[in-house]
């Protein structure tokens, strides 16, 4: 299902046209997901395509997020994805509580393609036996990405916002539900 990300009201990003997001659940463990930016794509700044490895401080650059929740549990994941193929996962308890690194997920597939007027990330998350992710249950995902311009100002583009500034881990965020395979 392509679904669209919106600009939060309190961001500006003239280089960007449009996000959109493809989500598929590929098995009841299995998810893909493809990032479509349009616009102008040399105004925004992208890192150069590296060696896949987990890094942390994702966020503060142009990165691609999805937070996944098994309903009806308040814990969830947040996954991370850059345009140089480093990645984040992280586990929550609660809204923002108790974070830890979700060490016993496997590095995700990533493929980015970027050309003048797209980038295009695709990333393939395999979370069979990943605690409070069960397989059969149903998930609800928030979908979101950062944009960094070439001035190093950043926009904030989700599925949902909720009102104030921008916070991806918020409930309202949580926009979409996928059942399983």
């Amino acid at each position: 299902m392509r679904l669209a990300l919106k600009l939060h009201p309190d961001s500006s990003c003239s280089a960007v046209d449009r996000i959109e997001v493809d989500v598929v659940r590929t098995r009841p463990a299995g998810l893909l997901l493809r990032y479509c930016v349009t616009g102008t794509i040399g105004a925004l700044r992208l890192p150069g395509v590296t060696t896949p490895a987990r890094a942390d401080g994702l966020w503060r650059h142009t990165c691609f997020e999805a937070f996944v929740r098994a309903l009806p549990q308040a814990a969830y994941h947040e996954f991370n994805f850059a345009p140089s193929t480093q990645w984040a996962a992280y586990r929550f308890g609660g809204y923002r509580t108790g974070m830890t690194v979700a060490s016993e997920i496997g590095e995700p597939v990533i493929d980015v393609r970027t050309d003048a007027a797209s980038c295009r990330l695709q990333a393939a998350l395999t979370l069979d036996g990943v605690a409070g992710l069960p397989s059969a249950a149903i998930w609800r995902l928030g979908l979101a990405a950062v944009i960094e311009d070439t001035s190093g100002a950043l926009s904030y583009w989700a599925l949902a916002h909720p009102a104030g500034q921008a916070d991806f881990h918020h409930s309202d965020c949580f926009a979409h539900e996928i059942s399983a395979a």
